[in-house]
């Protein structure tokens, strides 16, 4: 499959490095709009097909499994491809340590995970069964260094061509699964065995095509070298993931496993946008980060366009969607989830405060300010359990979303003003929240 047009192919031809990476980015872009379209729609089929209290049960030990999944990747995927890619002779002690350090770290957090749900659901045994099916996806990770290797190669289409075609097989038994009234027991044994499946894939093709198997080693002192330099990301990571995670593990927690599912129906559709502030900032911040080369003034006009740019799309989304939220949840999920409406009105104003963030995080990488962008990210954190512990008995799924927003805003937006460093962030910011000034510099322009 050729996934440059022949008038770029012209054009770039002469530049063979460059043809590889336009041909990576098209794969990986082909795995996310597959899976995000097929598995949207496959997804909204079982989301009925389960109902409010069942497909609740089923988000809720997904979540629980996932934060505790956090920890298993170590922060690892971008030192991992950066290591080989200086170094591609220490590939083999690289791939090696690293899947040795992610079988122990993923052994020890299955551990954890059945200790916490017995001690939070002693009583519950079909969700102890669930969260321990799923769990034992963790024992898996070693495998992920099939991902990195073939990333680091810029063979991406390897990865793609397993896991999409995995997943098109997987998504028609799951089809199947439904007409044929399969209870939740049997889906959750299938996401355990697409999952062992991809993984044994995964690595005979990196065993074929990639690096021998046989050839991994481990090294203490790589060991040690990996973890000092992903620790930052290891904490990011798991404060991203209270993010994504937490709301639903607390309302599962303290309302039930029905407003668990009325909630993450909302979600769905709210987050399902999430990809377009990452396909922009790719987009346009390198020709960003080129202009401060030569024009600092010229550097923040242009972000100030992006942070405008990320405001416009943003409220557009979020504000038609306010007024239609309960028909279309009904629409695509039917009268059992109508409660999701007006969850879904609140949550998606949180696309404004996630777009805005997605385009902050490059700056804050090329202004080398990664630890003040993972402290922001980590007070988010901190500030979404408390209002969840605030609101949720208050509002159940509505003060869900409500702290989600609200931490969101914290994180992306006020946490600017905090740092003189990220003042001025903040204060382009509050111009692309006003309406008037994007109005007045499109003008000028």
């Amino acid at each position: 499959m050729n996934f440059i047009s022949s008038f770029i192919h012209r054009r770039i031809g002469y530049r063979p490095n460059l043809v590889k990476i336009v041909h990576n980015i098209g794969w990986v872009s082909f795995d996310q709009i597959l899976r995000m379209v097929l598995g949207f729609f496959v997804g909204v089929w079982i989301v009925r097909y389960l109902g409010p209290e069942q497909f609740g049960l089923l988000s809720f030990a997904t979540a629980f499994v996932g934060l505790f999944g956090a920890f298993t990747t170590l922060g690892l995927q971008s030192i991992v491809v950066r290591d080989i890619v200086r170094n591609p002779e220490c590939a083999p002690e690289t791939l090696g340590t690293t899947a040795i350090l992610q079988l122990i770290v993923g052994i020890a957090a299955y551990l954890i995970v059945l200790i916490s749900i017995f001690y939070l659901r002693h009583d519950d045994a079909i969700t102890i069964t669930i969260i321990a099916i799923l769990g034992s996806t963790m024992l898996l990770k070693a495998s992920v260094i099939t991902v990195y290797f073939f990333e680091s190669k810029v063979l991406s289409k390897y990865t793609v061509w397993v896991q999409n075609g995995v997943f098109l097989v997987f998504t028609a038994v799951k089809v199947i699964l439904i007409l044929e009234q399969a209870s939740l027991i049997t889906f959750v044994w299938t996401m355990l065995v697409e999952a062992v499946v991809v993984a044994i894939i995964l690595l005979g093709v990196m065993n074929k095509y990639g690096l021998l198997l046989a050839k991994l080693r481990v090294s203490t002192k790589r060991a040690k070298l990996l973890l000092k330099d992903s620790w930052p990301l290891l904490l990011s990571g798991i404060s991203v993931t209270i993010y994504m995670k937490i709301d639903q593990i607390m309302l599962g927690h303290m309302i039930g496993d029905k407003a668990v599912g009325t909630y993450s129906v909302a979600l769905r559709i709210s987050e399902v946008w999430y990809f377009i502030p990452v396909v922009v900032v790719a987009s346009t911040f390198p020709a960003i980060l080129e202009s401060k080369k030569h024009n600092e003034k010229q550097y923040y006009t242009r972000l100030q366009k992006l942070y405008d740019l990320m405001v416009v799309i943003s409220v557009g989304l979020a504000l038609p969607m306010t007024f239609l939220s309960t028909s279309i949840v009904t629409l695509l999920f039917g009268e059992a989830y109508r409660d999701a409406g007006i969850v879904l009105s609140i949550h998606i104003w949180a696309a404004v405060f996630v777009f805005l963030g997605v385009a902050s995080s490059q700056w804050f990488i090329a202004e080398g300010r990664q630890l003040l962008s993972l402290l922001q990210t980590v007070i988010g954190a901190f500030v979404n359990v408390l209002l969840n512990l605030w609101l949720i008995p208050v509002y159940d799924a509505v003060g869900a979303a409500l702290a989600t927003v609200i931490s969101y805003a914290v994180a992306a937006f006020f946490a600017d003003a905090m740092h003189k460093e990220t003042r001025k962030i903040f204060f382009m910011k509050v111009s692309a929240l006003n309406p008037l000034a994007i109005y007045k510099r499109n003008i000028n322009d």
